[in-house]
């Protein structure tokens, strides 16, 4: 499991005074009215950052950091992650789970016939949808509903998942 889970991504700097927009990794752009402070990640070390002040804009959160007050401070680290330990992260309700302890994990069908992993999570309207990797090479897009995902054990690595019909043609 991960240590540390990403919450947003700086993506460029805002105005002339340190401050930065985020886009948001995480379900919710509000929960950094909460956060104190994210480690930020320069590729080279990771600095602690305390958060000065929060502000919206459309999907973005308009962060201000302790100590960085103009954006010179600031610019090189466009592109640049911002993470939270998971002490600092949101409490998960029953059935929830973090996309960082999914990827990876082992999936096998409730008739063991179809066995994979899964490579990625696709955040839709609706629901998310489960990319896996099949062992025969190919990919399945499995929604994830409770038809389809019948157990998930993190501790355990393992995905049991009901595959509807006509998801394999």
């Amino acid at each position: 499991m991960e240590d540390l889970l990403q919450v947003g991504i700086i993506s460029s700097t805002h105005g002339v005074r340190g401050e930065v927009k985020v886009f948001p990794t995480t379900d919710d752009v509000k929960r950094f009215q909460k956060l104190k402070t994210v480690l930020l990640d320069t590729e080279k070390e990771q600095l602690c950052l305390e958060i000065e002040n929060v502000k919206f804009f459309k999907q973005f959160a308009i962060l201000k950091f302790k100590g960085y007050d103009n954006i010179n401070d600031i610019e090189k680290y466009k592109g640049k992650g911002l993470f939270v330990t998971r002490e600092n992260a949101v409490e998960l309700e029953e059935d929830e789970y973090f996309i960082a302890d999914l990827i990876g994990i082992r999936v096998i069908s409730d008739d063991e016939r179809i066995k994979g992993s899964l490579k990625d999570v696709i955040t839709t309207g609706a629901n998310d949808v489960y990319v896996i990797g099949l062992e025969d090479g190919r990919e399945l897009l499995l929604p994830a509903i409770r038809e389809c995902i019948l157990d998930v054990s993190v501790a355990d690595n393992l995905m049991k998942v009901h595959i509807l019909e006509g998801l394999l043609d």
